[in-house]
């Protein structure tokens, strides 16, 4: 596993960049000229807002999915339709629940490596609830509202323990935005899991209060995927944008 250090380490390593197709961890990655990015629960498509600028910057078309939050199928059909937009290799991008969702659509031919940021990564029909279960319950659980088949997180839990580490204006502000998700969606499986056969990076948020950290860590290993670590709430693309930029960027072989 890659710590910061070694990450940014490796970052850094720049001179052999043109020297042919680039191998990091075994895997000969292809050279991404498009990013998609996919939005998790208890949120919408803005939380990429800090991410989107570093990878223009890099040169990279971005496009961000706005996930329905209604069901597995609906998901996919969004990213779909994007995936299908693009031209040239792709890298699609999950944070938290949309985990589930890149790994539903990630065998598209576009997409040439996934990254998981401090995200779900369900094997093909999996029990994703079951598999949680056997690590600690993360303190946002507690926080959870249902009302008429849908439900999102109460104030303070999101405040503390989704976004624990923004400024409060702008957790309550993210808070407003906050997509409703309908109940029956976190219980649907996967039929594939796309991180089986393209090239996997995962981010792990070491302070996530959403998603257990040895839950992610569990996650990253299974899949053999490029890990970094991060201090970090869940809400790691808004708190560390440029070490989230960076990943994606060695994703589709700009940087390392």
């Amino acid at each position: 596993m890659l710590t910061r250090r070694s990450f940014n380490t490796l970052l850094g390593a720049t001179a052999v960049a043109s020297l042919g197709p680039k191998v990091i961890d075994g895997q000969t990655l292809t050279k991404a000229s498009n990013v998609v990015l996919v939005h998790g629960l208890y949120a919408d498509a803005s939380c990429w807002i800090e991410v989107i600028p570093y990878l223009q910057n890099a040169g990279l078309n971005v496009t961000a999915v706005q996930n329905p939050l209604t069901s597995l199928a609906d998901a996919a059909a969004a990213t779909r339709r994007i995936l299908a937009l693009q031209k040239g290799p792709t890298v699609l991008v999950g944070h938290s629940f949309a985990g589930t969702i890149i790994s539903e659509t990630g065998n598209d031919p576009n997409v040439s490596a996934l990254v998981y940021v401090a995200a779900r990564a369900p094997d093909a029909g999996e029990d994703f609830a079951a598999l949680a279960a056997k690590f600690p319950k993360p303190p946002a659980s507690a926080g959870v509202v249902r009302v008429d088949g849908f439900f999102w997180l109460g104030e303070e839990a999101f405040l503390k323990d989704f976004a624990g580490d923004l400024a409060p204006t702008r957790a309550r502000a993210l808070f407003a935005v906050q997509g409703q998700v309908a109940s029956a969606l976190v219980t649907e499986r996967t039929t594939t899991a796309a991180w089986r056969a393209k090239p996997s990076w995962y981010q792990v948020s070491t302070l996530d209060r959403t998603i257990n950290p040895d839950l992610e860590r569990f996650l990253a290993k299974r899949m053999k995927a490029t890990t970094i670590e991060l201090d970090s709430s869940h809400l790691s693309l808004l708190s560390h944008p440029r070490e989230i930029s960076d990943l994606i960027l060695q994703a589709a072989a700009r940087q390392g």
